[in-house]
C-alpha cells in the first residue's frame, strides 16, 4: 500500500512533464501568445486530470515544492517526503525520456528545445531566481489553503490547483519557461543539457524557498493548522 503512493507520484510527475512540456515543446512556446496560453492550460490540465485520478492515492503532489510545503506544515512524514521526491524527480525523467524520444529527430523542433527545459535566458538569473521563488510560493500556498481538511476546496481542490497553475504559467513563462516544481526541471534538462543545466540550481533552490515561504504564510493566516499546534 505504501508503496503504491510512490509509484502513483512516479505516474503523475511523468503524465506532468510530458503532457506539460510536451505541449510547449509542438507549440514552439514563447513564439506567439497562443502558445504561451496552450503550454500554460496544458500544465494546469494535467494537475486537474491527475488530481483527480491519482489524489486519493497519493494526495498527488507530483512537486517536490508541494511535497516540503506539506512536510513543513506536518501533513507528511519525513519518511514519505524524501520517497515522495524521489519517485517524482524518477518520474520526471521518465516523462522526459518520451519526450526526448519523440522529438529529438523532429526537423520540425530543430533549433529549439526538445523537451521543455527551463532557463532564464536574456532576461537575467536574478530575475528567475525572483520568479520561482514567489510564484512557487504562491501555488504552494493555493495548495496548503484548498486542500486544508477545515477550510479547503473539498473536491474541487483539484480545479483550484490546476487553475493556480495555469495563471502562474501565465507570468512565469516569459522569465524562466515556469518551473515551480524541482522535478519538472530536472528531468528535461538532465536531456536538454547546456544552459539547462548550468541553471537548475535556480529551479531546485528558488521553488524549495517559495515553498518554505508559503507553509510561512499559511501557518500565519490558518493558526490551528497542525504545524502551529503544540505538541
Amino acid at each position: 500500500i505504501i508503496m503504491k503512493k510512490y509509484l502513483a507520484e512516479m505516474v503523475g510527475t511523468m503524465v506532468l512533464v510530458l503532457m506539460g512540456c510536451g505541449t510547449a515543446v509542438s507549440l514552439n512556446c514563447g513564439v506567439d501568445t497562443a502558445s504561451v496560453v496552450g503550454t500554460a492550460m496544458a500544465f494546469g490540465l494535467a494537475v486537474v486530470a491527475m488530481a483527480y485520478t491519482i489524489g486519493g492515492i497519493s494526495g498527488c503532489h507530483i512537486n517536490p515544492a508541494i511535497t516540503l510545503g506539506c512536510l513543513l506544515t506536518k501533513r507528511i512524514s519525513g519518511k514519505d517526503a524524501g520517497m515522495y521526491m524521489l519517485f517524482q524527480v524518477i518520474g520526471a525523467v521518465i516523462g522526459s525520456a518520451i519526450l526526448y524520444a519523440l522529438t529529438s529527430s523532429d526537423q520540425l523542433l530543430a533549433g529549439g528545445t526538445t523537451t521543455g527545459a527551463n532557463a532564464c535566458g536574456d532576461h537575467g538569473i536574478l530575475a528567475g531566481f525572483i520568479a520561482e521563488v514567489v510564484l512557487t510560493c504562491i501555488f504552494v500556498l493555493v495548495v496548503l489553503g484548498s486542500t486544508d481538511e477545515k477550510k479547503g476546496a473539498g473536491n474541487f481542490a483539484g480545479l483550484a490547483i490546476g487553475l493556480s497553475l495555469i495563471l502562474i504559467h501565465f507570468v512565469g513563462i516569459h522569465y524562466t519557461g515556469t518551473s515551480v516544481n524541482p522535478a519538472r526541471s530536472i528531468g528535461p534538462a538532465l536531456f536538454e543539457g547546456g544552459i539547462a543545466l548550468e541553471q537548475l540550481w535556480i529551479f531546485i533552490v528558488g521553488p524549495f524557498a517559495g515553498a518554505a515561504l508559503a507553509a510561512g504564510l499559511w501557518c500565519l493566516i490558518g493558526c490551528d493548522c497542525n504545524c502551529c499546534k503544540k505538541d
